[in-house]
């Protein structure tokens, strides 16, 4: 006699995968927010909290509008002799010269004999643009660069990019409130340095990408004629 399969006997349990994808999405959020962290403190250990004089001299200096005290300071480097023009970008289109004289009631003769001004650039990658442009022009093989501290990695990243075989010398310039109070301590600060740090990334990205021929993202004087890119309203800063 036959004996029959008992088929109410208890089976083992059918795998989730529902389970698993839940697991995988959560380990992937993980390691992304760890990534991030982790990325987010190198940013801020380029960041230098006082402002530390150029090692050497250079052909010519740029600075990139935006900040408080920018552009005061590196007409404190030209008038010092760490180089021989100053290339003021990101200059807006309604600003004349004499605007600028009278914030610097002290150098009239240089601003006279020795700075350009640039009113094409809107960004920090037309920033690079314009200063590549100006730098050959004028023949130059190094460049100071001033900038905010917190804007200073972004900006060396997209020179760099834009100019490889020019000699970059950061000069950071540091604001009242960044000596004033930690950074982590103000709301507004640390908004600013996490939107400057995704910025950076943005930035690091699109370069990197660019060194293996995949442009995502056209130079604003390679873009077809007729393209314009929006201006900023007089009051903006460029970056």
């Amino acid at each position: 006699m036959l004996v029959q399969p008992d088929d109410t006997s208890p089976k083992a349990p059918a795998v989730r995968p529902r389970g698993w994808l839940r697991a995988t999405i959560v380990a992937t959020l993980a390691l992304g927010f760890v990534g991030a962290a982790v990325g987010f403190v190198g940013f801020l250990s380029q960041l230098r909290g006082v402002e530390i004089k150029p090692a050497r001299n250079a052909d010519g200096i740029v600075v990139l509008t935006g900040g408080s005290s920018r552009v005061s300071d590196a007409m404190e480097l030209l008038a010092g002799g760490y180089g021989k023009r100053l290339l003021i970008s990101g200059v807006h289109p309604t600003n004349a010269p004499s605007d600028i004289s009278r914030t610097l009631p002290d150098n009239h003769s240089l601003l006279r004999c020795c700075v350009d001004l640039d009113r094409s650039a809107v960004n920090t990658r037309s920033n690079a643009a314009e200063t590549r442009r100006w730098v050959r022009d004028r023949g130059f093989k190094s460049l100071i660069v001033v900038t905010s501290n917190y804007h200073m990695p972004r900006a060396i990243v997209e020179l760099s990019h834009a100019m490889p075989e020019i000699a970059l010398i950061p000069f950071a310039v540091v604001g009242e409130k960044w000596r004033d109070e930690p950074w982590w301590t103000s709301g507004t600060t640390l908004r600013l340095l996490l939107s400057e740090y995704v910025k950076y990334v943005a930035a690091e990205v699109r370069v990197r990408l660019a060194g293996i021929g995949i442009e995502l993202l056209p130079e604003i004087g390679d873009q077809p004629a007729g393209s314009t890119a929006p201006r900023r309203p007089a009051t903006a800063h460029a970056n």
